[in-house]
């Protein structure tokens, strides 16, 4: 194609003078994210890609650069967040050039700086707001956070609130901001300073369920010895390798279909009776028969490749229950009624 200024150029013909400009490597790391369609037209227009003169391509990347930046500074702290740092950075005219081609490719979400912070805090700056105003704000964050301040603010006020948010239908993008803006005015330096809880029994979740199987195992351990109470508390949130007893036959099944026939044997040796006897249920009798000799034919193990077996189970049965294709029972959840 015959390069036009930067300023005609389509969306399209930016992100391949992009990816050309990053090199192979990085550009395959791009292309990695994106959908096959996506990929198809880049590499069409890659390979059309004529000559592009130094200015042109440094203009590009310096376009995408300051978007990244900009699109960072929205989710780390709303629109006007953004704008102020980029004026200071890039003067207002060019703030606000970046800010509106934003706006209008991306899905940015109203109240977005508030949705880091803690509910019960938050509520000390609405409940004193008009029912409308609260159901509004209610209705863009979170539904955990919302579900804890509605059922924090007064019995006068919870219900007249909970029945706007039902009935509210649309509202008018400048009434929406011009509260967004008012209430971040409001709480910007208590936010900053007060809101963001940096640990905790979720926080700790987390970090347990990216860890590895062996060091999730120490963990827990030693949590047990100190605070027993604390240990079966985290326990009852997140699911370990022993927890596949928890599961109904059907979703162990169905586990079991995405599960390494090599990786379920190193798991099993190290794993407790009832966990073998579980799984060995939910095979064929000739499939479990050849797994039990799969596992006396291995002879010992390390046992690093044992839990590197589990935690790779255990990974499995987590991304099915995200994807809301098994259930997981735990501790003090309601019956499933199937």
């Amino acid at each position: 194609m015959a390069i036009v200024p930067r300023k005609h150029l389509t969306g399209r013909q930016k992100a391949a003078i992009l990816l050309v400009s990053l090199g192979p490597d990085l550009a395959a790391q791009v292309l990695k994210h994106l959908s096959d369609e996506e990929i198809e037209d880049l590499t069409l227009e890659i390979a059309t890609l004529e000559k592009v003169p130094p200015e042109v391509r440094d203009e590009v990347v310096n376009e995408f650069y300051h978007m990244a930046i900009a699109q960072h500074y929205i989710a780390q702290g709303g629109i006007e967040y953004a704008r102020q740092l980029l004026e200071k950075a890039l003067g207002p005219h060019r703030a606000q050039e970046i800010i509106s081609r934003l706006s209008a490719t991306l899905e940015v979400t109203p109240f977005e700086s508030l949705r880091r912070a803690d509910p019960l805090q938050l509520l000390n700056f609405i409940q004193g707001e008009h029912p409308q105003t609260i159901a509004l704000i209610l209705s863009y964050l979170k539904p955990e956070q919302a579900a804890t301040i509605l059922a924090n603010l007064p019995e006068s006020v919870r219900g007249e609130v909970a029945m706007r948010i039902a009935l509210m239908d649309r509202t008018s993008p400048e009434v929406v901001r011009e509260i967004e803006a008012v209430l971040e005015r409001k709480i910007s330096t208590f936010l900053v300073q007060d809101f963001t809880r940096v640990g905790g029994k979720k926080k700790l979740i987390e970090i347990l369920n990216k860890s590895d199987r062996g060091t999730e195992k120490s963990i827990l351990e030693a949590l047990e010895e100190r605070d027993p109470t604390l240990a079966e508390e985290i326990k009852s949130e997140m699911f370990v390798f022993e927890d596949i007893v928890l599961l109904d036959d059907r979703a162990v099944q169905l586990v079991l279909r995405q599960v390494d026939t090599k990786d379920l044997a190193l798991a099993l040796k190290g794993a407790s009776q009832e966990v073998q006897e579980k799984i060995f249920r939910n095979m064929s009798q000739r499939a479990a028969q050849m797994l039990k000799e799969d596992m006396e034919y291995m002879g010992p193990v390390r046992a690093r490749l044992v839990n590197e077996a589990q935690q790779k189970i255990v990974n499995i049965i987590r991304r099915l229950e995200e994807a809301g294709e098994i259930v997981i029972a735990r501790g003090g959840e309601d019956e499933i009624i199937v």
